[in-house]
């Protein structure tokens, strides 16, 4: 078994990296929040990423409507902001030296094929060069990569079995997920990683990426995920940005709630500020519910 090192360095860094395909919903205002309370509560540095690699989900202005929707919030970070599609020559660098480790290679394979399923490793040992017109591919192993996230708990997975080689640079060009956010947070030397529970299976992934490269993994937190009352996930919708915009105090209060934080009765009343030095000062990991998926309508109306 891998046993994975996390980092523990006293230098907190953490970080939000919200994709810019709408404005903030609640789901990402939970994620913000206890990334961002995470940090500060550890007096550490809280950095915001734009997620923007993929240009076909990104939707104009959109990134804007985030920082603005932070700003209302309260949630300002700590250092400039970093777009993902101003570091593509950080991503071709760690794409050559996986090159050069030769455990990358082309798939053909029609994604209609093997969608959904773990991938059978049909390209895995053709002898070609590689295709830039094809999706490129990392080996993976058996060896399970283990992790104790600070919420959850012990989670341990065996990537060739449980999902086979994956895709590190898709046929359209782009970077792939896994790899831009395994060099991002190596590159802006991330200590400590709060996002959702949707996210808790890519983490060996990102993981077996940091080793390949050389960065340090950081310690993770995945917080329970927001769903209606249909079991779907909450998304971004007009009605939401509507209420963050008018109501941040509340969506604030509301999200401290779902975290399980136990805001004081008529806090809202107070200013923005005296609600995010009350959550500093009382952020508990231990009142977090360790759930990972919670029924959500607004506690505060």
């Amino acid at each position: 078994m891998d046993t994975v090192k996390q980092s523990n360095c006293n230098c907190y860094r953490g970080r939000f990296a919200p994709t810019p395909s709408g404005p903030l919903h609640f789901g990402s205002i939970i994620t913000a929040l206890g990334s961002y309370l995470d940090a500060k509560s550890k007096k550490g540095t809280w950095l915001v990423r734009i997620d923007d690699i993929d240009q076909s989900r990104n939707k104009l202005d959109a990134d804007k409507i985030i920082l603005d929707q932070l700003e209302q919030l309260g949630l300002i970070w700590d250092e400039p902001i970093v777009y993902q599609s101003q570091r593509i020559d950080l991503y071709t660098i760690a794409f050559k030296k996986l090159e050069k480790l030769k455990c990358i290679f082309s798939c053909d394979c029609p994604r209609k094929e093997i969608k959904g399923i773990i991938y059978p490793g049909t390209c895995r040992n053709k002898i070609h060069a590689l295709n830039s017109n094809q999706s490129i591919r990392i080996k993976t192993n058996n060896t399970p990569i283990s992790i104790f996230d600070r919420l959850q708990g012990y989670y341990s997975q065996s990537i060739d079995s449980e999902i086979g080689d994956f895709i590190i640079k898709r046929a359209d060009g782009y970077f792939a997920y896994h790899l831009v956010a395994a060099v991002d947070d190596g590159e802006q030397n991330i200590t400590h990683i709060v996002r959702g529970f949707d996210l808790l299976d890519s983490t060996p992934r990102q993981i077996f990426l940091q080793k390949k490269l050389k960065y340090k993994t950081p310690a993770y937190l995945h917080l329970p995920i927001a769903i209606d009352i249909k079991g779907k996930k909450i998304s971004k919708t007009d009605k939401v940005t509507k209420f963050v915009a008018s109501n941040p105090k509340r969506s604030l209060v509301n999200a401290l709630i779902f975290l399980g934080q136990s805001p004081p009765p008529g806090i809202t009343g107070s200013d923005i500020k005296t609600i995010l030095d009350w959550a500093i000062d009382n952020w508990s990991i231990e009142l977090l519910p360790s759930k990972s998926k919670i029924h959500y309508s607004p506690y505060l109306k």
